[in-house]
């Protein structure tokens, strides 16, 4: 399934809630959905720096795809990286680092968040790119 593919079913199942709160509840549900990451993984080189919360992301490569795989200690934030984790990982280095990440912004949720949360998603997508291209050909 190709990156655009999987960007739409998600807008679409967002799609499906009337107002903020029930997509904030939706993204909360695939924050809790999204495998913990082990504590040893959990450390200041996985950290995402800038957050308000704690998150960590660690990337892998792995038969021609990337892997990903992130917590972070708020729920919601949590949610917010599962998105791009369901979008971004089994997908190649090089079509990581052509996605056009802006999808975030059709979700309707940037627009109900404080504004260090917004930043936090242009870190989360801008890291998980960054980890992308030490394996881009």
């Amino acid at each position: 399934m190709s990156i655009e593919v999987k960007k739409t079913e998600l807008l679409e199942e967002l799609g499906f809630f009337q107002d903020w709160t029930e997509r904030y509840e939706y993204v909360i549900g695939l924050g809790k959905s999204l495998p913990a990451m082990p504590a040893e993984q959990q450390t200041a080189e996985n950290l995402i720096k800038g957050c308000q919360s704690q998150v960590w992301l660690d990337a892998s490569h792995k038969d021609g795809v990337m892997h990903y795989q992130a917590d972070s200690d708020s729920l919601i934030t949590k949610g917010m990286i599962a998105l791009f984790v369901r979008v971004l990982d089994g997908e190649t280095p090089e079509a990581v680092l052509q996605a056009d990440m802006s999808f975030i912004d059709e979700t309707g949720l940037k627009e109900h968040l404080a504004p260090t949360r917004a930043n936090a998603l242009n870190l989360m997508a801008t890291q998980m790119k960054q980890r992308a291209v030490q394996h881009a050909k």
